[in-house]
């Protein structure tokens, strides 16, 4: 039985999304680095915590400028 011993990378869009890529591949069009790295339950844990708000971020925008106006 072969280990998965592939190196994964956390990737996040313009929306502030998170996933997971093969380090050693291009990032998919439109995904950033997020700065991690690692196994692949690493870079899943690392999203479990730093994505603590599933809401894309221009929807965050819209309800905070909805807050501030009183709704």
């Amino acid at each position: 039985m072969t280990k998965n011993t592939t190196i994964y990378k956390v990737v996040m869009n313009h929306e502030e999304q998170y996933s997971i890529w093969p380090a050693d591949r291009e990032n998919a069009l439109g995904w950033r680095d997020a700065g991690k790295s690692g196994t692949k339950q690493e870079c899943l844990d690392y999203i479990k915590e730093v994505w603590t708000d599933m809401r894309p971020l221009s929807l965050r925008r819209k309800m905070e400028e909805m807050g501030r106006k009183g709704g």
